[in-house]
């Protein structure tokens, strides 16, 4: 099936309190061939800044499905500034798709004008801080609209760090008045990684600021002296501590759009519906008041 040209814009559908999942370039086709029964699609952004089919697909599939924008390259931890191209690049592309939500991750990626391959760490400083809150602004007033941040996964902590990730986060949506993108498989996997205690994450955050939660798979890597690794490579379903700790984020945050992510070894869209369908029976049972039915 070809891809229909599409010129006419509608406006933007609001993101549903549902499960979504993030639509991958091998999904495209199938989507339009099937219209599958699934809420609401995530994109990485930088995917649709260029020419070609995708674009086009999106365009498509948009008119019939709420759409969200998730960000990878602005890095918005970087001492030397937003790269100002960059940026008009996602204001087109925000303007093209007109998404229901806008997000980004709260990490850095560029130095010296050279992208990194990665989501890296940021030292949790009074310094980093305001490097955030200032470019969070920047983003948000060229935007034209509120944007949410996502928590990282990491691997090593800065040893000059004064601030707990945690409390970092809170302050940026405080400060900035972004709202917050909870990914509670990152938060399972850096607790792992470092030690900390989930439930203190998730009591630090802001309810009120909560606009979407990411579930995803994550690996274990065996190191020597039988210590582990936990890896956020989004290549498998989610991990059932994952779950228990989306449960309670719900109880939390109450009902929150989540979206599926799956990245790496992308299966047939079929088991990410599987995968949204478990995230909307926990949604469903918090909107109805029997999130803890089970352990009555």
């Amino acid at each position: 099936m070809s891809v229909p040209m599409v010129h006419a814009q509608r406006a933007s559908s609001p993101i549903p309190m549902k499960a979504g999942i993030g639509l991958r370039f091998r999904h495209h086709q199938a989507v339009l061939d099937t219209r599958p029964a699934v809420a609401w699609f995530e994109v990485h952004t930088e995917n649709y800044m260029g020419g070609g089919s995708a674009p086009q697909y999106l365009d498509t599939i948009r008119r019939d499905y709420p759409v969200s924008l998730h960000g990878v390259g602005l890095s918005l931890g970087s001492a030397e500034g937003l790269d100002a191209a960059h940026l008009a690049r996602v204001r087109s592309v925000v303007e093209r798709v007109d998404p229901g939500l806008v997000s980004e991750h709260l990490s850095w990626s560029v130095a010296g004008g050279t992208y990194m391959a990665d989501l890296l760490p940021l030292p949790m400083t009074e310094e980093a801080l305001n490097i955030v809150c200032q470019h969070v602004d920047e983003v948000q007033a060229c935007l034209r609209r509120r944007i949410l941040v996502e928590n990282p996964s990491t691997y090593l902590r800065f040893s000059h760090s004064t601030i707990p990730e945690w409390e970092f986060l809170a302050q940026v949506a405080q400060r900035a008045g972004c709202g917050i993108l909870c990914d509670v498989n990152n938060i399972y996997v850096s607790a792992c990684n470092h030690g900390w205690n989930a439930m203190t994450y998730l009591d630090a955050l802001p309810a009120a600021a909560i606009g979407e939660i990411h579930l995803a798979g994550h690996s274990i890597r065996l190191l020597d002296h039988g210590q582990s690794l936990r890896i956020d490579d989004h290549g498998s379903r989610v991990a059932p501590q994952v779950w228990a700790l989306y449960h309670e984020a719900l109880k939390r945050f109450g009902p929150v759009p989540t979206l599926i992510e799956w990245d790496t070894d992308v299966p047939p869209i079929e088991t990410l519906i599987e995968e949204a369908a478990l995230a909307d029976t926990e949604l469903d049972r918090r909107r109805h008041g029997r999130a803890d039915a089970s352990a009555a």
